[in-house]
């Protein structure tokens, strides 16, 4: 009778503490995992496909000018498709729009490879924006949908750490099998056929894509969240920046080829290494403020490098900046995850396509332009200034909050 009544008591006890404190969805460990290594792949054959081009078009003679206007075609596809994936993926489904994306994307870079050409390039590098970015889009839109809130800064930042192993390993990939004939082309192809692969497998474990909420634009959400893809501007261009001028910035100030690519290896490392530490500080302090930290300390990373350039002070320098700029990156997709779900979720995800390509377009002419004017300073100002106006946004959010 007494052991009746204790089940009784725990049962109750069970029932008031779920009434109480709400469940927390189970982890999808298969389904984070298979996400995950979907956008991996696809960020090995991104960050293969720019250094593979350029080094084509430089072995042709083609003009600095128009091999920059070349790269230009896949963040521009990335802006264009970026509109039209709410209205794909309620008309098509999630899962078939992102696999399709990964077929087009690979006849895409087989088409480039078919015709190593300049002019035919401009049209077929835009295409193979466009398709990859959905597969993008919806895999980021999926992982941030299935994160538990508790859990969500640990996982977005391993997210963004191996995605970033990702791009680091596709320029490596150059190293071991070169930049002439298919081989290198080879390993971009495949990279986009295994991303239609995995979704295959993985998608019987991922749920339905949100479809609650009214349906939201991404000029819809640009409303709703300003300074959001304000941040996401400003993260894609300081990795655009600091990718494309550092060399520029470096032999200015007398620096050799090896160092000033050892020196984006570190930068590159730890925008890789870092992104898990800074989740888990967004979990702790809660990602405004964390976001906050990653601008503050990428504002003191300008003000720093004229000055460390020159010493080995420049190495953990610009391994912390690698890691806190691209965690403005991993602090708004937590944000997005806090804010928004449903259509408005899907729609902010694309809004951040749209943020990132526009960053990657006009942060380094911009700098160029900078650096003509003012010399090698013109680096760091350029930075600078992007951090400034970001940290005032931030602070005067956070005081409007209170």
């Amino acid at each position: 009778m007494i052991s009746d009544q204790e089940s009784l008591r725990a049962t109750q006890r069970r029932q008031l503490r779920d009434l109480i404190l709400p469940r927390e969805q189970p982890i999808l460990w298969a389904a984070i995992a298979g996400t995950i290594a979907t956008v991996t792949v696809f960020a090995v054959a991104q960050g293969l496909t720019y250094p593979l081009l350029s080094f084509i078009l430089e072995r042709q003679g083609t003009t600095p000018g128009l091999i920059g206007l070349s790269a230009a075609m896949t963040p521009l596809g990335f802006i264009v498709s970026a509109p039209l994936i709410p209205a794909l993926v309620r008309r098509f489904g999630a899962a078939w729009l992102a696999i399709l994306c990964s077929l087009f994307a690979a006849l895409t870079l087989i088409a480039i490879a078919w015709t190593q050409e300049l002019w035919a390039w401009m049209p077929l590098r835009f295409l193979l924006g466009f398709f990859a970015n959905p597969l993008s889009v919806i895999s980021e839109t999926w992982l941030i949908t299935i994160t538990p809130p508790s859990r969500r800064g640990r996982i977005m930042g391993l997210y963004s750490s191996i995605v970033s192993g990702g791009f680091a390993i596709g320029p490596l990939s150059l190293g071991l099998v070169g930049t002439e004939g298919w081989s290198p082309f080879l390993i971009g192809i495949v990279a986009f056929l295994l991303c239609g692969m995995i979704l295959l497998a993985v998608v019987p474990r991922l749920p339905d894509m949100p479809q609650d909420g009214e349906a939201t634009s991404v000029g819809g959400f640009l409303a709703l969240a300003p300074l959001l893809l304000f941040a996401v501007f400003t993260a894609a261009a300081f990795e655009q920046i600091l990718l494309s001028m550092l060399a520029t910035y470096g032999a200015t100030l007398g620096s050799t080829v090896e160092r000033i690519a050892s020196l984006i290896t570190c930068f590159i490392a730890g925008n890789a290494l870092l992104q898990i530490f800074l989740g888990r500080m967004a979990e702790q302090m809660g990602s405004m403020r964390a976001m906050l930290f990653c601008v503050l300390v990428s504002l003191v990373g300008c003000l720093l490098l004229p000055w460390a350039f020159n010493s080995w002070l420049v190495w953990p320098l610009v391994f912390l900046w690698g890691g806190v700029s691209f965690g403005i990156y991993t602090m708004s997709l937590i944000q997005l995850g806090e804010r928004f779900t449903g259509q408005a979720l899907i729609a902010g995800n694309a809004a951040f396509a749209v943020a990132w390509g526009l960053g990657g377009i006009v942060g380094s002419p911009a700098t160029g332009l900078a650096m003509q004017w003012l010399g090698h300073r013109g680096l760091p100002l350029a930075l600078g200034f992007l951090s400034c106006v970001l940290v005032l946004l931030l602070l005067a959010k956070m005081r409007r909050a209170r």
